[in-house]
């Protein structure tokens, strides 16, 4: 029975370091889709270009991973609002097709650009903490998991302190809710556009940095699948809802690391869509998803 204990434990806490990865690349996408309303298949090119970044600064300086993340958030929001002014703000509200092919076309960019810089081979980056192990008492955990549920808790933190504490986050949040309102209160909405892209690219940008520091590989193309299951985790939790975003990545991220476990790894990934075909079923407006009226 303490056997049986010990795996469910494992299986479980595994699920929520995974789901943290999920919320944060989702938590961006939704925040980006709640104020612009547009649709970005790029946005998981922004956690491989995460990856990328740390691994060259930390290749360069040596310096542990996770304080690098103190460089590469910048720089992501740097890259965000440079994709938002010169790819997005030019097409925004002409129809959803557009924004599909020109995310589309990013992906290519983004990841030929990648591998003419780094090549296609895959790469890893080393944490200084890899071979240390914490007794939770039930179970033995890599202490880099414990440090990204923190880290992650921390960022998550930090931008409801951001959104809902200061002017600007305010700003954004009132964008969200009305964008012709908030026009005519003599809010910048474009501006609003570029911060909240900029965010959303970082949060990113972060999910793909802590991937990589758990010891996970990465190459180019590695964004492509967890871009279509963080619009998958939206949809589930509600679009354009945060907390939506959070409670879809930590669901997501349970049942696959449960299915892994009873069904083998190649159900994984299948099962993040059934659990979303299930719950619209069930609530087409997603967990957290306002009814129309």
């Amino acid at each position: 029975m303490d056997l049986h204990i010990d795996i469910i434990t494992q299986v479980l806490f595994w699920g929520l370091y995974t789901g943290c990865i999920y919320i944060l690349l989702a938590t961006g996408l939704n925040l980006i889709f709640g104020v612009m309303k547009i649709v970005n298949f790029a946005h998981g090119e922004f956690l491989m270009l995460g990856t990328y970044i740390t691994f060259f600064l930390f290749v360069m300086s040596g310096f542990n991973p996770y304080v690098l993340l103190c460089a590469s958030i910048p720089l992501l929001v740097v890259i965000g609002v440079i994709v938002e002014r010169l790819c997005f703000r030019p097409i925004l509200g002409t129809g959803k097709l557009n924004e599909i092919f020109v995310s589309i076309g990013l992906i290519y960019i983004i990841q030929n650009l990648v591998a003419r810089i780094w090549t296609d081979e895959w790469k890893t980056i080393q944490s200084p903490f890899r071979d240390i192990s914490v007794d939770l008492g039930v179970i033995q955990v890599p202490l880099d998991y414990l440090i990204i549920m923190a880290v992650t808790a921390i960022l998550l933190i930090s931008l409801y302190i951001f959104l809902h504490h200061t002017w600007t986050g305010q700003a954004i949040r009132a964008t969200s809710q009305d964008r012709k309102g908030a026009m005519l209160m003599g809010i910048n909405v474009e501006r609003m556009d570029m911060v909240t892209f900029g965010i959303g690219a970082a949060l990113a940008g972060a999910a793909g940095t802590l991937w990589a520091v758990s010891g996970q590989v990465f190459n180019p193309y590695m964004g492509s699948i967890p871009a279509i299951k963080a619009f998958a985790i939206i949809i589930l939790g509600g679009l354009g809802s945060i907390p939506g975003a959070i409670v879809g990545g930590l669901a997501v991220g349970l049942v696959e690391n449960g299915t892994a476990f009873t069904l083998g790894g190649a159900w994984k990934d299948a099962v993040s869509f059934i659990l979303l075909i299930i719950v619209l079923i069930i609530r087409p407006t997603g967990l957290f998803g306002e009814d129309s009226e």
